[in-house]
């Protein structure tokens, strides 16, 4: 194949990280799916066993990213493009979450993607161009309770692949802000940790919970033919922002400038994880009045 990249994708066991790992390997590629547990890669090590290395990783250890990274270009002998995707939900109020909890969320969705994109960076550079599309969230231009720490790691992988994007760009390597809007990944089954209730902040947990629809969520193989095209782009955008709704997906695509969602925006966030709620200005936040003007743009994936 005359196209054919290699791939490497954190959080590929599952959700969007499996759903781009499928599309690449369905198109001719070559993939390094990373994750913690790569059992669940066994049917497609079966499907494509000389186009797929499942490679087991934590990315929170620096040193094993490192590692791990040096044994994922040694496979094919090469790196393309780099999804890092990787992350998981801390789901409470902020003065729920223990030390433990907030550190160990943000060396997963903040540090590790660090880790990872200064450690697939020399072989980008090396080969003089690459691919860096780092998975954020279209809530990360805000805070919104309950979520209030994802929003927060995301925000910080943001800016930083802002950064990143600018001090790179000079080697031909391209960064990519993916910023997700709600799929039904599992984010809030398999890869949510939840703090010890308040019961002080139940009145506003109900309140919130009132907000959540019945919608279905898209599947995570319906954002897939975008990242792809993506990828294949001579000169991709700075910025591509998902805005994913109970049946269809829409997509912006923007440059070095940030953008926000306007009002009507939906949300994937939320106690079931196949479910979207309605748009966030469908009722008012609790204890918010009109002259508050309290943005109502808060989108996490």
């Amino acid at each position: 194949m005359a196209n054919e990249r290699v791939w490497l994708i954190t959080g590929a066991s599952r959700g969007l990280g499996r759903a781009f790992a499928e599309a690449a390997l369905a198109g001719g590629h070559r993939v390094v799916a990373v994750a913690r547990d790569v059992r669940p890669l066994g049917e497609l090590g079966e499907k494509y066993p000389d186009h797929l290395v499942p490679l087991a990783l934590d990315v929170t250890d620096r040193q094993a990213v490192f590692d791990g990274v040096e044994r994922a270009a040694a496979a094919f002998g090469q790196l393309d493009v780099v999804v890092n995707n990787a992350g998981g939900m801390l789901y409470g109020m902020v003065e729920e979450a223990t030390e433990e909890q907030i550190r160990a969320h943000l060396d997963l969705n903040f540090f590790g993607a660090v880790w990872v994109a200064q450690a697939v960076l020399p072989h980008l550079r090396a080969r003089g161009g690459g691919r860096l599309l780092q998975v954020t969230s279209m809530g990360s231009g805000g805070g919104m309770a309950t979520v209030g720490f994802y929003g927060a790691g995301k925000a910080a992988l943001d800016s930083v692949s802002e950064a990143l994007a600018m001090e790179v760009e000079g080697f031909g390597v391209k960064v990519t802000i993916v910023q997700m809007g709600g799929y039904n990944t599992g984010l809030f089954t398999t890869g949510t940790t939840t703090t010890e209730p308040l019961a002080q902040y139940q009145p506003l947990r109900t309140e919130m919970e009132a907000m959540w629809g019945d919608a279905v969520a898209p599947e995570p193989d319906t954002a897939a033919p975008v990242v792809m095209k993506l990828a294949a782009l001579p000169n991709p955008p700075r910025r591509l922002t998902s805005a994913a709704g109970p049946s269809t997906t829409s997509w912006r695509w923007t440059g070095p400038k940030r953008i926000s969602t306007g009002p009507g925006s939906t949300s994937a966030v939320s106690p079931r994880a196949d479910r979207v709620p309605p748009p966030l200005d469908r009722r008012p936040w609790p204890g918010e009045t009109p002259e508050s003007g309290r943005p109502r743009d808060h989108v996490v994936s």
